[in-house]
């Protein structure tokens, strides 16, 4: 069910390409790359549900919520999240890229993956849907895809 979001992101969204939603043409289009069925109706019941959970929030991103918080997180999501996925969380935070709000609709969507446990690497990839999915979080997703993309590392002598 990941790579089928992976796959479908990068193709559709991070080529800028247009695109309107026919379910039926698109199961069929990932059954022929060879996704399986159950993975493609979780993926797209996943994106579903994404478009709907962001309508609850789109009138909060606009007053950017600067509260101080800790999130305490229940056992099944350390279990899922563990301490560098939570730790990233955090870090994106304080850069004020993730409010209050996106972070729990990001940690709501990772809590619907079909997985035991997200690494890092996919973490980064499920903030980059949401932001991408929710309006009025484009600056923020551009600086997200600004900090993962075009890092460079420097040597320091």
């Amino acid at each position: 069910m990941f790579d089928i979001l992976i796959y479908l992101f990068e193709t559709y969204v991070h080529s800028k390409s247009k695109i309107s939603i026919d379910y039926d043409s698109l199961t069929n289009d990932l059954s022929d790359i060879g996704f399986e069925q159950r993975d493609i109706y979780n993926a797209l019941r996943w994106l579903k549900n994404l478009s709907s959970h962001k309508n609850n929030i789109i009138s909060s991103i606009n007053t950017l919520s600067k509260q101080i918080s800790i999130r305490i997180y229940t056992e099944a999501e350390s279990f899922k999240l563990n301490a560098d996925c939570r730790g990233f969380i955090l870090f994106l935070e304080q850069l004020e890229i993730l409010t209050l709000d996106t972070r729990e609709m990001i940690i709501e969507r990772i809590m619907d993956l079909d997985i035991n446990e997200l690494n890092l690497e996919d973490l980064k990839w499920i903030i980059l849907i949401v932001l991408f999915n929710v309006p009025g979080c484009e600056t923020v997703y551009q600086k997200l895809e600004n900090l993962l993309f075009n890092f460079k590392e420097e040597i320091i002598h």
